[in-house]
């Protein structure tokens, strides 16, 4: 029996996960990880570091971020308690979707996660209050080649589903993209 299912988006690379459950009366069983599965689709290094994350306020947007090389890292995003719209940017350079983003509600009912390659920039809304997310990165966090885009940036014009309601000082004050952004290079 198939544990997920790798479903493209519309950005190369991009990918929703689909958890498989097997249910009886005392509950569930789901596999959230299984590396020979996600190497075949795509997700080729070991994870390097889990990060578990509470968010509590409905509305609250959290993100734009990325890590340059050579600590880009690839992410397997999952709402394991309410729901979230969950977005990745594109900021590969030579993509042919450079700077288009792609969003998807995720949420502990629908069992989906999001396969986020090198390259891209990450963030999310909350949609419910007390949002408990779980990220597997490929590379450890490396704050001197942590990178960020300013989520209400009109030039990525992401379109949240709801008034932002709460964002961080610092997440406030990430730079729009400038015209003399020159992406990632892998």
């Amino acid at each position: 029996m198939a544990r997920f299912e790798f479903i493209p988006t519309p950005l190369a690379g991009l990918t929703l996960v689909q958890r498989t459950a097997i249910e009886d009366q005392r509950g569930f069983l789901s596999r959230f990880y299984c590396a020979d599965e996600f190497r075949a689709a795509g997700l080729d290094k070991p994870i390097a570091q889990i990060n578990h994350t509470l968010t509590r306020n409905r509305g609250t947007v959290r993100g734009m971020h990325f890590q340059y090389p050579p600590h880009a890292e690839s992410k397997l995003v999952s709402c394991l308690q309410g729901e979230i719209f969950d977005v990745a940017v594109d900021l590969r350079r030579d993509s042919p979707t450079y700077l288009q983003w792609h969003g998807v509600r995720l949420s502990e009912r629908n069992r989906q996660s999001l396969l986020i390659p090198e390259g891209f920039a990450h963030g999310f809304q909350t949609l419910t209050e007390d949002c408990e997310l779980i990220y597997l990165h490929t590379a450890a966090y490396h704050p001197e080649s942590e990178g960020a885009l300013n989520a209400a940036d009109p030039e990525l014009g992401i379109a949240w589903p709801l008034a932002i309601s709460e964002i961080s000082e610092r997440d406030r004050n990430h730079k729009s993209i400038e015209q003399d952004f020159q992406g990632i290079v892998l």
